[in-house]
């Protein structure tokens, strides 16, 4: 992006360099975790890799963390994650599942009844999927189709194994390997399971007449959300694409619908409603 949001840098002017400048050394650890600073051969970046740890990234991590995809904590959101991490409650998820209903009434704006009602939907995410648990962590580039296939292989899986399993490739595999060679990370991990975590894996109830389709959701459906009908469809087998190409096997469309729509149209796509769609997954 170079020229673009920041200036494009095409040269060193080392004569205008100050004699007693010192050579800049990247660190190999996070200045402020520790963690190992990892930095991909064709990437500008140096990421620290200690995500669930790192005081740096805390906020965003328990952000993510309680996101209704992810953990799905209901209440837990910017405002309170502020107040927990800057009153020093909270440092890392696990610090979540020990908090107590005193310390949470005495954050601003929340009274009993509202600190009741975060302690028991914190208590209610102890029971979920494997799929979501592993997206909650946070692993860069694992969102959630990736979690859900690496559901039954993270935590004892080598380089070669995660090779194998179906969306990952070089670039998520080390991340993952990154991430949980990382011994800030695997302690969080191992906190967050001792906290009473009853991890699932979420069977699939095969639809022949959806199974290794591809389906691209866009506008509004009259029953469903977006986030259900992708649910639904993925339990069923079918694979739920963000984008349309010719590759897609239905448009799912319902009111409003934008570009993915004309897209569909173009490419001759078939394009169903909501209703037609409930009917493939019967």
């Amino acid at each position: 992006r170079a020229g673009d949001v920041i200036p494009e840098v095409v040269s060193v002017v080392k004569e205008r360099r100050p004699a007693n400048a010192a050579e800049f050394v990247m660190p190999t650890n996070c200045p402020v975790c520790n963690s190992h600073i990892e930095r991909l051969a064709d990437e500008a970046v140096a990421r620290c890799s200690g995500g669930l740890f790192c005081g740096a990234q805390r906020k965003q991590a328990l952000i993510h963390f309680a996101h209704r995809r992810a953990m799905d904590i209901e209440g837990l959101g910017e405002k309170i994650v502020d107040q927990l991490v800057d009153h020093n409650l909270v440092r890392t998820p696990a610090d979540l599942y020990r908090l107590g209903f005193t310390a949470i009434a005495n954050l601003e704006r929340m009274g009993d009844k509202s600190a009741d009602n975060l302690i028991q939907a914190i208590n209610q995410s102890r029971n979920t999927t494997l799929a979501r648990f592993i997206f909650a962590l946070g692993i860069r580039h694992v969102g959630e189709t990736t979690a859900k296939d690496l559901a039954n292989a993270l935590m004892d899986a080598s380089l070669e194994d995660l090779l194998t399993v179906k969306d990952v490739g070089p670039v998520v595999a080390d991340s993952i390997t990154s991430f949980m060679e990382e011994a800030h990370n695997r302690e969080v991990i191992e906190q967050l399971l001792a906290s009473g975590m009853q991890l699932s894996v979420e069977e699939k109830v095969i639809s022949a007449a959806v199974a290794g389709k591809t389906f691209v959701l866009t506008g509004t459906f009259p029953t469903l959300s977006r986030d259900a009908a992708k649910d639904l469809l993925e339990k069923a087998g079918a694979k739920v694409a963000g984008s349309v190409s010719k590759k897609t096997d239905y448009v799912v469309a319902g009111v409003d619908a934008g570009s993915k729509l004309t897209k569909a149209e173009e490419l001759g796509v078939p394009v169903i409603d909501e209703a037609a769609m409930l009917e493939l997954l019967a």
